[in-house]
């Protein structure tokens, strides 16, 4: 099973992976060139990964439901809500994104190719593989 690393280790992951749990956050977005770095393949419809904490050690598991890939300002309202993360309009999301990004070394532009995952959580199914993960999720 791959994991899921949100944000970056810390306060945030901390933060984001209570708005899963909780169920405020089904949601997420990454950029298409973190996967091309990481060689990783995108997430499909169906596959289950490890939600992971600040230590590597799984703390749910989640089922992708959606799958999409898109441009940074072509994201929606619908997507950058299920975030869960309190932004009150999709200018408010966007900018809380740019900034993260900014600060991780890639600023975005509108044309920035991202991944939009929706996921739901589901029962554990076993152990992350280490070495699995992707990030930075926001």
């Amino acid at each position: 099973m791959r994991a899921m690393e949100l944000g970056t280790p810390g306060d945030l992951r901390t933060e984001l992976n209570s708005l899963v749990l909780g169920g405020r956050k089904t949601a997420t977005t990454g950029l298409l060139a973190e996967y091309v770095k990481e060689t990783e393949g995108l997430e499909f419809v169906g596959e289950r990964l490890a939600l992971v904490d600040n230590d590597g050690h799984a703390v749910a598991a989640i089922e992708i439901t959606g799958v999409e890939l898109t441009s940074f300002g072509e994201v929606g309202w619908e997507h950058a809500a299920a975030e869960g993360e309190g932004d009150a309009s999709l200018e408010e999301w966007r900018a809380g994104h740019r900034r993260f990004w900014e600060r991780e070394g890639t600023p975005v532009q509108d044309d920035t190719p991202v991944v939009c995952l929706a996921f739901r959580i589901v029962p554990a199914a076993g152990p992350a593989t280490p070495g699995c993960a992707k990030s930075p999720h926001r």
